[in-house]
């Protein structure tokens, strides 16, 4: 066992496996990726364009001592690559093997998707040889990315002083942009609702779909509904409410910036740390599966030992029918995200876990177990009643079995009626209508537009929160309200992509290019013919736009700089506007906006940067 290595990427999960040898085996920790596209070559892209796309590796910066000592520690053992179950992971685990010089058709790729004893015990025993069509999948989209990051962000740096564009980020962006053109072009539209307030229930007057009342006939239609008003018909039914799917990548992120305030990069950094294991009683354990993930399928273990467990926990009757829904775009290569002991609930391990890691890992605990519960069952009542031939509805639900609810509740409160019978007549207190005005469509929020991407098929789960920080950090987004709402740097940036790159800056050709990257991995595509394809298409486009696009430089104030005389400009830091000349770099004055009420910190940081 001892001239056993393995290869993990994150130190944190080395020392939970490490225990589940008892630390006879080395467990090493790669920290991520060891070597990535070089920055050489022409135009720096790290690919050999004219020799069939073929990447140059280097070795990341500040990894060349980690390498070494890699190498050294591995140097005639056996070594077993045990990096993320995904495309990363795989790519990784390629990594590792070219610089350990390690044979790739032997089998020391070890995969588990739980880090608890018994997976990582098994998996041990069950290696397999690196799935190099997965890692060329992988490898075509890095340089795919690199060609169309470092050519656009080029060109836009030096033509509007954008800090940078992206196959995917910048589709996201002009999801934003677009829509702030949108809101900007609605034109309000009134219109009214009318409430009829009896005893104990109130009622609202029946308006068609999409009908809008104005403010004259809405005065008719109170004037007209006086008493009494006749119970013309009450309709009961039951209704049944299905328990959520397992979270996704995707839904986990949603859930927990609803419900839980938590960033989309900071639920995916709590989910790394309960994955990657806590220390419970002495011993490391993983407490969910691998959070990257795009299927609701549970592992046949899981859903046997969580049926036993909701049969004797809750009784029979909660138990549920487990079904697997797939979505279009769902890869299914993991589970959904879920416990990894259904025995271990939130309460048993609260004591040991952080804030966050229990807030997260109760959410996951919940709507994973849930998702096996029967339906809650809920009582309906539907009732009209009539003055005058103005129909108005009352509605009324009562929950009669909570079913999965009993664990994760997420209904609303009974909404109760009174015994109401037909034909019988009842006197409102009042009948009033209220003006409202049509609202222009909502910004999106973090988990709208997360939501929005996944409907696209736009990227990937697992890349939407650093597609999001990428957009704060560049300025091209704030928040207002908790919603992303464009800057002016951000309109611009986007409005000269769609000018000049409509057909690759957009919905359609980005999801069509994630489908076919996935392909590769499944030997359907070629990724150097796909390279190529695009580079073809791409290049003759980026030569007119350098041409076309028209040089935009900072905004001239009409304020002269007190040091050289220059008109002072309007520049941009990552914490607002301030004044600089226009004579930079040989002028460095730099002064304070005056609406701007961070000015000194940003003039010092600007300074300093200078």
């Amino acid at each position: 066992m001892a001239d056993k290595v393995i290869i993990v990427e994150s130190p944190s999960k080395s020392k939970t496996i490490s225990s589940y040898f008892d630390n006879k085996v080395t467990v090493l920790s790669s920290k991520g990726h060891i070597r990535d596209l070089a920055i050489s070559g022409p135009g720096g892209l790290g690919i050999d364009v004219e020799n069939g796309f073929m990447p140059m590796y280097q070795v990341i910066k500040g990894k060349t001592v980690l390498v070494k000592d890699l190498i050294k520690q591995t140097k005639g053992k056996e070594v077993y690559l045990a990096t993320d179950p995904d495309r990363e992971g795989e790519a990784i685990a390629w990594h590792l093997a070219q610089v350990l010089n390690l044979d790739v058709t032997q089998k020391n790729r070890v995969i588990f998707r739980e880090i608890t004893k018994p997976a990582v015990l098994k998996a041990i025993q069950e290696p397999s040889v690196i799935d190099e069509p997965l890692v060329e999948s992988q490898e075509t989209r890095r340089m795919l990315d690199r060609i169309i990051g470092f050519k656009l962000s080029s060109l836009l740096q030096k033509k509007i002083k954008s800090k940078s564009a992206g196959r995917v980020q910048s589709v996201a962006l002009k999801l934003i942009v677009d829509l702030e053109k949108e809101r900007d072009a609605f034109v309000p539209e009134e219109y009214h609702t009318i409430t009829a307030e009896f005893q104990n229930f109130k009622a609202d007057y029946i308006i068609k779909k999409d009908y809008k009342i104005k403010a004259e006939e809405a005065k008719r239609i109170v004037d007209g509904s006086t008493n009494p008003f006749t119970v013309s018909k009450v309709e009961k039914k039951e209704n049944k409410r299905k328990a959520k799917q397992p979270f996704t990548t995707s839904t986990l992120q949603q859930d927990a910036i609803n419900n839980l305030s938590m960033s989309s990069s900071r639920t995916m950094s709590v989910a790394q740390s309960l994955y990657e294991g806590i220390e419970i009683e002495g011993e490391h354990v993983g407490l969910i599966t691998y959070m990257r993930t795009d299927s609701t399928r549970l592992s046949d273990i899981f859903v046997t030992e969580t049926q036993d467990f909701i049969k004797n926990y809750f009784g029979k009757e909660y138990l549920g029918e487990y079904k697997v829904k797939k979505s279009d775009n769902a890869q299914d290569a993991h589970e959904g995200i879920r416990p990894t002991s259904v025995l271990r609930t939130p309460e048993s391990v609260e004591q040991y876990l952080s804030k966050d890691e229990f807030k997260l890992y109760q959410r996951i605990y919940q709507r994973a177990v849930s998702s096996l519960m029967s339906d809650a069952v809920f009582s309906q009542t539907k009732v009209t009643l009539t003055t005058n031939g103005y129909d108005y509805l009352a509605e009324g639900v009562i929950r009669m079995f909570p079913g999965y609810q009993k664990l994760f509740d997420d209904s609303a409160k009974d909404k109760l009626l009174p015994d109401i019978k037909e034909n019988e007549t009842y006197n409102a207190k009042k009948v009033e209508a209220t003006q409202k005005f049509t609202t222009p469509p909502a910004r999106f929020s973090e988990a709208t537009l997360i939501k929005e991407l996944e409907k696209l098929g736009i990227g990937r789960p697992s890349t939407y929160a650093q597609i999001i920080k990428t957009l704060k950090d560049r300025l091209y987004v704030e928040l207002e309200e908790k919603r992303f709402k464009p800057t002016k740097q951000g309109i611009l940036t986007s409005d000269k992509l769609t000018e000049f790159f409509s057909n690759i800056i957009n919905v359609e050709y980005t999801s069509n290019m994630e489908k076919e990257l996935d392909e590769i991995a499944e030997h359907k595509v070629n990724g150097k013919v796909l390279l190529k394809d695009f580079y073809d298409r791409f290049i003759p486009t980026l030569e007119l736009a350098d041409q076309k696009m028209e040089k935009i430089g900072p905004e001239v104030t009409d304020k002269i700089c007190p040091l050289c005389g220059h008109q002072l400009v309007i520049r941009r830091s990552k914490h607002g506007e301030f004044l600089g000349c226009s004579n930079f770099p040989k002028c460095r004055h730099t002064e304070n906006i005056e609406t701007n009420p961070e000015n000194k910190e940003i003039i010092e940081e600007n300074k300093q940067n200078e």
